[in-house]
């Protein structure tokens, strides 16, 4: 039982590999260990220590993602690259569909914007299934997804024109006027996420794969603002309700970069973990960043719903809060 797992956790790497070295993706490696990181106000970060011989001692960080060296290799020239990496969240909750270590698939494709990488995902999807590499034989996982705009989800599941509502007071009313219990004094995307994960998110349609599509730009990322509108270039995956993938439009302007990076290392000041900002990340897009299209999918939660599973457990061999309870139950057991 456990050899045939480990096989078929072997070929869906295998397979996830081959379809994007066969589209001529170049596969990367990139380090873990950061000594500055993106700053990204929603994630919190593992911080570790570097000794040296001296006595010296350096900060270090595990990267959250493999975003910052993947683009530093975009810039240099390295055309469509690909990696599966392994990267830490701190401060995830123990539910079913987290881990704080976990696989991370990231592509970027050069010249490409996101509606294009809907494609590539969903051709994906089509490539592990014909080629065995899931034990799930549910048809209603099979491309084409379903597309729905993030306003037009606010619109039908909340009753809320999110065009219209460009202060965060605007979305305090709306919430309240759906009976939510908002916080006093929100920033625009705080008052967002309680509508969205309250109303909107739970009754997602879950019996095909649902492209979210065009976030507010009022949430600061990197992904490009859609011209002429209140909304980025960025879709969100759901597969059964769970996020499974994230993609953008690159921003590639540099003043817009710069500000993307003042505005969250404000915001990171709440984080239990403060680290330093890489102060060449902003240099790389002065220097002409290539147009392109990224998308971060989570493997492991891909794998268990392509799979049938319902728990991160019934793919990953170590899951870590696992590890965690068999320690407990090894230190009572001393102790006894």
């Amino acid at each position: 039982m456990l050899r045939e797992r480990l096989r078929q956790k072997a070929l869906f790497i295998r397979e996830v590999r081959n379809f994007f070295s066969s589209r001529e993706f170049v596969e990367v490696e990139t380090p873990s260990l950061c000594p500055a990181l993106i700053p990204e106000a929603a994630i919190e970060v593992f911080r570790t220590e570097l000794f040296s011989g001296s006595g010296a001692s350096q900060e270090l960080f595990l990267a959250p993602s493999p975003e910052l060296w993947m683009k530093r290799l975009l810039a240099a020239g390295s055309g469509d690259i690909f990696q599966i990496a392994r990267s830490y969240r701190n401060a995830d909750t123990g539910s079913p569909v987290h881990n704080p270590e976990f696989r991370l698939l990231e592509w970027y494709s050069v010249g490409a914007s996101y509606m294009n990488c809907i494609a590539t995902t969903e051709e994906l999807f089509s490539h592990l299934a014909e080629r065995g590499a899931v034990r799930s034989a549910d048809k209603a996982l099979s491309p084409p997804f379903k597309r729905m705009s993030m306003e037009e989800a606010f619109r039908t599941y909340a009753d809320i024109d999110l065009a219209s509502c460009v202060l965060p007071s605007d979305l305090v009313r709306e919430g309240e006027r759906r009976g939510l219990l908002m916080p006093s004094d929100p920033t625009w995307e705080e008052a967002f996420h309680v509508i969205f994960l309250s109303l909107v998110e739970p009754v997602l349609p879950r019996d095909k794969p649902l492209v979210l599509l065009d976030y507010p730009a009022l949430i600061p990322t990197t992904a490009r603002h859609g011209k002429g509108t209140l909304f980025a270039e960025r879709w969100e995956l759901y597969v059964k309700g769970i996020e499974i993938a994230n993609c953008y439009t690159e921003e590639t302007d540099p003043a817009e970069i710069r500000s993307f990076l003042l505005s969250e290392q404000s915001r990171k000041r709440d984080s239990r973990v403060r680290h330093p900002v890489d102060q060449g990340f902003a240099e790389l897009f002065e220097k002409g960043f290539p147009p392109c299209a990224g998308v971060a999918l989570g493997l492991d939660r891909l794998e268990m719903v392509l799979s049938g599973e319902t728990s991160l457990e019934g793919v990953i061999l170590f899951p870590f809060f696992g590890i965690l309870k068999d320690i407990i139950q090894h230190r009572v057991k001393g102790n006894t």
